[in-house]
């Protein structure tokens, strides 16, 4: 792996089946990998609120047998108190490693170039590493076909361009279907279609969701409205009604299709109740899994 994780793009195939292979490890046996990161500190600048990602990482460290802090955006107002690579530079002098979960994706790679430590993208408006790569474990981890088709409906945002690029690299399909104008990033899309179409595998862009999900084996969602765009609330409401995975597009899937979510879910807009709790819902596998795989990536990155 190369110092930072800024993007699923930047991994190798190989990168990731290590990921894999040493989180599954850490998942089995977690008592043998308790001292592994000993004496190391981890720095988790958080600019926007955090569940999943902030107690994941943390508690993970801490399994590890590391030190982190948590920084929120009163400790530090990065880029307006003080320059974002002033932050890296003082940071890099005190701990082990950065976790930034922020806004602008220059801001992750600004970070990344400043600093002497290893950074990690807890999330930005292009990238979402960290989470596509414990979705694509799930998926692995729960279906055993060769030939896996992962449908994806609603908003085509930084959740959906990191799934591009880890399902084209680790050979699977992937329907996409969003509104008009609201599709992932083109370069995102077509730089994931030529790596697919070289492993033999399918990305598709569709408008309607109904298509989208025919006979896929994984139904995947997030919600309409992401953090920085609650002004556009009930004007996405309007636009995404249709891309809302109930009971009636889940039937278009194949049978016993599992379904996900990143978390937080709203209840009611992008996923209905039925869904979320049924039997074949492995949302909470996927949040399980956050910390699996980034004990993974803090030991592949802090333990050089």
């Amino acid at each position: 792996m190369k110092k930072d994780l800024i993007s699923v793009k930047d991994l190798t195939l190989n990168d990731i089946k290590e990921l894999f292979k040493l989180t599954d490890k850490l998942k089995k046996n977690k008592a043998a990998f308790n001292k592994v990161l000993a004496g190391k500190s981890l720095a988790l600048i958080f600019q926007k609120p955090s569940n999943r990602t902030r107690v994941s990482f943390e508690v993970g460290m801490f399994q590890l047998g590391g030190y982190s802090i948590c920084l929120g955006p009163d400790e530090i107002n990065l880029g307006v108190r003080e320059s974002i690579s002033d932050v890296a530079k003082t940071l890099s002098r005190y701990v082990d490693g950065i976790v930034l979960r922020t806004f602008a994706h220059s801001n992750v790679i600004e970070m990344a170039r400043s600093a002497d430590i290893p950074v990690i993208n807890g999330l930005s408006d292009f990238s979402h590493p960290c989470q596509a790569l414990a979705d694509i474990f799930t998926i692995k981890e729960n279906i055993k076909s060769k030939d896996i088709t992962l449908a994806y409906v609603g908003d085509g945002n930084n959740v959906c361009n990191s799934l591009l690029f880890a399902a084209a690299k680790l050979g699977i399909n992937m329907n996409v279907a969003t509104p008009l104008g609201y599709e992932p990033d083109k370069a995102v899309f077509e730089e994931a279609m030529d790596i697919a179409q070289a492993g033999q595998t399918q990305i598709q862009l569709f408008k309607d969701a109904r298509d989208a999900v025919k006979l896929a084996d994984v139904l995947y969602t997030d919600v309409w409205a992401s953090m920085g765009q609650e002004g556009e609330v009930e004007k996405r409401k309007a636009v995404f009604k249709d891309y809302q995975i109930n009971s009636g597009l889940v039937k278009l899937a194949k049978h016993g299709a599992k379904i996900m979510h990143c978390l937080p879910a709203h209840r009611g807009q992008e996923i209905t109740n039925e869904v979320i709790d049924c039997k074949y819902s492995i949302v909470f596998d996927q949040a399980e899994n956050r910390m699996h795989v980034q004990k993974a990536i803090l030991i592949k990155l802090l333990k050089r």
